[in-house]
């Protein structure tokens, strides 16, 4: 196998990669859905769905160990002799086990799409909680979270609606994600920390790593816009 055919194959993964995004994304508006739907028989839906969550998880972490062995390996055959080639598959299969077996239960609760799912899911089922908790007052609620959630909807960078949040877990505000990633981005090019973009908000370092998708918040924005088309 030539290496211009083994880049072509990890590019192929690296798509299947982001496939793998999509549908760990769809899973979590499935398990949002049955925890909206406040049915107790409805919960072990949840678990199968969280379950499957972690399983996505894991492979897309396998790919990842395994287009970063590809690469190091390869990287270190195109400096040796063409004979090095014959002993390319060896390498990696041996360097990739070393990986996995490396790779933890807690190292997939860390996932960035894993957090998301179940601080949605908190989330959900707590709101759930909370309206059920306080019907009398329900209508004079409705009103100040409707208010709250249209402050909540603005990001504090573009100053129009989000359209993808993400919450910074360090400090819980939220921004745009395209927004904040192109700020931290410029920042970091300037060879600057990139400050929390809220007025007042103390957090002086904000990092890609700190962002979670909130697929909750993003759901409130697609349903108000709904309501706001219907009248």
């Amino acid at each position: 196998m030539s290496l211009s055919a083994v880049h072509g194959t990890l590019s192929s993964l690296k798509s299947f990669q982001a496939d793998i995004g999509t549908g760990m994304d769809i899973v979590t508006h499935v398990a949002l859905d049955l925890a909206e739907a406040q049915d107790q028989e409805l919960n072990p839906g949840i678990k199968e769905m969280e379950a499957m969550i972690l399983e996505c998880a894991r492979l897309d972490r396998e790919i990842n160990y395994f287009v970063d062995v590809v690469q190091q390996v390869t990287a270190e055959v195109t400096t040796q002799q063409p004979e090095a080639m014959f002993s390319l598959s060896a390498k990696v299969r041996e360097q990739f086990s070393e990986r996995i077996a490396q790779l933890s239960d807690a190292d997939l609760q860390k996932h960035q799409k894993v957090a998301a799912f179940k601080d949605s899911i908190t989330n959900s089922l707590n709101q759930a909680n909370q309206e059920s908790a306080e019907n009398m007052e329900e209508l004079d609620e409705d009103i100040a979270v409707t208010q709250s959630q249209r402050v909540n909807f603005t990001c504090p960078l573009t100053q129009v609606e989000m359209v993808n949040p993400v919450k910074n877990k360090k400090c819980n505000h939220h921004y745009d994600e395209g927004a904040i990633l192109g700020l931290i981005k410029t920042r970091h090019s300037q060879k600057k920390k990139c400050c929390c973009p809220v007025v007042g908000c103390g957090n002086s370092n904000v990092k890609e790593s700190d962002l979670i998708p909130d697929q909750m918040l993003k759901r409130k924005i697609q349903s108000q816009k709904r309501q706001g088309n219907s009248t």
